[in-house]
């Protein structure tokens, strides 16, 4: 095998004519996952034997959520779940403001489909009067299902998000798409949705999936983190639960989440100097989470055209790198820097700052950097990193 057939499969690019086995299985293990969730719906009828599996809260677990997991156990591995716990304190940053921005869009999208509904088929909205099923198991004992919420966002972020989305981080050139079809694939499988309310369906499923996206945006702008978006995930579902024992406090505990998240996306719109983690591709091969993370501003004035923080040759690990590899700090955790040694991390910033600082010229620095030409680190620069 040559160097470049050992490139390909260490980046689980598929080779020509093929696709790589990585994905392969990667491929298999979400089928199987989709299977065993929407099992539920039609397992039990077509083999009434296993009704009582599905009956109880441990089998249904079992299959629902227990298949899935060792799934991707076997066929994918933990790789993708490197960095579950990372970044605590950006994690809480970025899932705030992501799930806060979505679920506001999710209420103007759901005002304006119910509008349209109530031109075009009112009779259509008496549906949504129908009881939840899920909030109908929980009739008898809703405190249990308020915390067991946290359970089960653990659970379908991990899959989800954690497994499903975090594969292809640092596999593709972007991540919005995968986040996009594996949020429509996360709505998708919530079939008793549509199987409850039919034609007024369409009325919740915007909200599961720009809950999905939110999540899968919170999760790569963080780095990898699980932990925060499987809390908001375990509280949005305790709220629905909460209702139960007082509506008063299901609402506030649901839009209070919202406001907060809405609060802190404003923050970030109105901070001049924040900036996100972006994923290298291979990015969980890596064991290091801080100071080799930041080859790029800290304690630098901002880079030449020929500094190592451009990117350089694939890296077998790393794959090819086409953007500027910039300081995993946030607006969060920006105080644990000395003042004299933070720059701003983008390429706009740090024109701003060197023109402010040193008089050179923005048109020193590219302003797009699709435009700019890969070039090859230059150890011999005292500005580079490596």
């Amino acid at each position: 095998m040559d160097r470049a057939e050992l490139a390909a499969s260490a980046l689980s690019i598929s080779p020509p004519g093929g696709v790589s086995r990585e994905v392969v299985r990667y491929a298999v293990a979400v089928a199987i996952t989709v299977v065993a969730i929407a099992s539920q719906y039609f397992v039990p009828q077509l083999v009434p034997a296993l009704q009582a599996i599905y009956d109880n809260l441990p089998g249904d677990l079992s299959v629902v959520y227990g298949i899935p997991i060792v799934a991707f156990l076997v066929l994918v591995g933990t790789g993708p779940l490197r960095h579950a716990t990372d970044r605590i304190r950006s994690a809480v940053w970025e899932g705030f403001r992501w799930y806060g921005s979505m679920a506001a869009l999710a209420l103007v999208v759901t005002a304006i489909l119910t509008i349209a509904y109530t031109i075009l088929d009112p009779s259509a909205l008496t549906l949504l009067d129908r009881p939840n099923p899920a909030l109908e198991l929980a009739q008898g004992n809703p405190w249990f299902f308020v915390g067991f919420s946290f359970v089960i966002g653990a659970f379908e972020e991990t899959i989800f998000r954690g497994w499903i989305f975090g594969f292809w981080l640092g596999r593709t050139d972007g991540w919005i798409a995968p986040a996009i079809w594996t949020s429509v694939l996360f709505a998708a499988v919530h079939l008793y949705y549509g199987t409850t309310y039919g034609a007024a369906a369409p009325l919740i499923f915007p909200t599961l999936f720009l809950t999905g996206f939110a999540f899968a945006a919170a999760m790569r702008y963080s780095g990898g983190n699980l932990v925060v978006i499987a809390l908001l995930h375990g509280a949005t579902d305790a709220a629905a639960y909460l209702t139960l024992v007082s509506t008063t406090d299901g609402l506030v505990l649901r839009y209070g989440l919202v406001l907060i998240g809405l609060a802190v996306a404003l923050a970030t719109y109105l901070s001049m100097t924040y900036r996100v983690f972006d994923p290298p591709a291979g990015w969980w091969h890596s064991d290091s989470t801080s100071h080799s993370e930041l080859p790029c501003g800290v304690g630098r004035e901002p880079p030449s055209l020929s500094s190592a923080c451009w990117s350089g040759p694939p890296d077998p690990w790393e794959g090819p790198r086409r953007f500027l590899r910039t300081p995993s700090v946030s607006i969060l955790n920006r105080s644990r820097l000395p003042p004299a040694e933070w720059r701003p991390p983008t390429m706009r910033t740090c024109a701003r700052f060197s023109r402010k600082h040193t008089g050179s010229r923005s048109s020193d620095f590219p302003t797009n950097l699709s435009e700019t030409p890969m070039r090859s680190p230059d150890t011999s620069s005292p500005k580079g990193t490596g």
